[in-house]
């Protein structure tokens, strides 16, 4: 039987103003989604974390998480008060939005991993990846077109319904993605997704969002691929130590590849043996495309097992849900909601449409 991917949506946010400003449109905007959303087994949480769970279980944790992000992003934190504001839900529904991937947390045994990133530097450097989550997000990719009134700058951030980073570029032409990593025990701390956000609001280059990671107070581990117009690097975080690398040409998958990580990456044998086919495909992708090559070529990529990772029909199992390119010198967004092999491109760009 032949394989037919289901196709998905993508909702357009536009988001103007101050932190608390944004929030309350991205609340507004995404309204009814939001209140569907948390309505669902409790964002889907039910999935991972019982069927029966519900907020009061978990209040405790998203207060300690809110100390972190109010101290280490405290715009963010303004937005995420925004979104609670705007979307009439509680402070407590807002923040569980953005720590989904804390909550559910992981089992070293069942996690098999997720995404498949590159970065390449030269005449049009550029930052590509799949992007492959369990909970069946695929109906639940947003990008969010931000305009901050602090600064001028603009960005473009692909991410999930109430969430307010996960990936993304902006206008001073730095891109940030990022891989699943496991090592050590996931603490308290700004989580990683708002932690790509805030780096997207607030760096310029590579080498200003490699000192901001080392002072952060990151939740637990992960890897982030940075671009710019002149440089990629790859950030490896694993129990409060970053690990850099650098290149003209940079593929990661979800093992550690830093010598000094090997000993503590805690992704199971299965996972770790996917992740390599995964990062040795991409590699000879690369290699075989050559440097001049277009969005196109990239997706054709990504709707390639092993990269393009296949729905199992579990919700609790890893499937690519998006797959995007980001060119950093022409600030364009490329994406494909859903199984890259059914979705159409779609692509973004700054200066944004009046």
């Amino acid at each position: 039987m032949t394989y037919m991917p289901r196709r998905a949506g993508l909702d357009v946010i536009d988001l103007k103003g101050g932190a608390k400003a944004r929030g309350i449109q991205l609340g507004r905007q995404s309204h009814d989604r939001i209140h569907a959303f948390l309505g669902d087994g409790l964002a889907r949480l039910d999935a991972f974390l019982g069927k029966d769970i519900a907020l009061k279980d978990i209040e405790d944790k998203l207060h300690r998480f809110s100390v972190e992000i109010e101290k280490e992003a405290p715009a963010l934190f303004e937005e995420i008060q925004g979104l609670s504001e705007g979307a009439g839900i509680s402070l407590d529904e807002a923040l569980l939005l953005q720590l989904r991937r804390e909550l559910i947390g992981y089992n070293r045994t069942l996690t098999s991993g997720d995404c498949t990133t590159f970065a390449r530097t030269g005449a049009v450097p550029v930052l590509g990846q799949t992007i492959d989550l369990a909970g069946d997000l695929d109906d639940c990719v947003t990008v969010m077109r931000v305009h901050y009134e602090e600064t001028q700058d603009t960005s473009l951030i692909l991410s999930f319904v109430g969430l307010l980073g996960y990936l993304g570029l902006n206008s001073r032409g730095l891109a940030v993605g990022l891989n699943l990593v496991l090592a050590g025990d996931w603490g308290t701390g700004l989580p990683p997704y708002l932690a790509i956000r805030h780096l997207i609001d607030t760096c310029a280059s590579v080498d200003e969002a490699i000192d901001t990671l080392s002072r952060l107070n990151i939740a637990n581990s992960r890897s982030f691929m940075l671009c710019d117009t002149k440089s990629a690097a790859f950030v490896e975080l694993a129990n409060g130590s970053l690990a850099v690398h650098r290149g003209h040409e940079l593929v990661h998958a979800n093992h550690y590849l830093d010598p000094a990580f090997e000993p503590v990456d805690e992704l199971n044998i299965f996972a770790r043996n996917g992740s390599r086919r995964r990062l040795e495909a991409c590699r000879a992708w690369l290699t075989s495309l050559g440097e001049d090559c277009t969005s196109a070529d990239y997706f054709r990529m990504f709707a390639e097992e092993p990269i393009c990772v296949s729905d199992t029909g579990k919700r609790t199992v890893e499937k690519t849900v998006a797959a995007v390119v980001m060119d950093p010198l022409n600030l364009a967004l490329h994406v494909r909601a859903g199984d890259p092999r059914a979705g159409d491109t779609r692509s973004f760009k700054m200066p944004f449409p009046n």
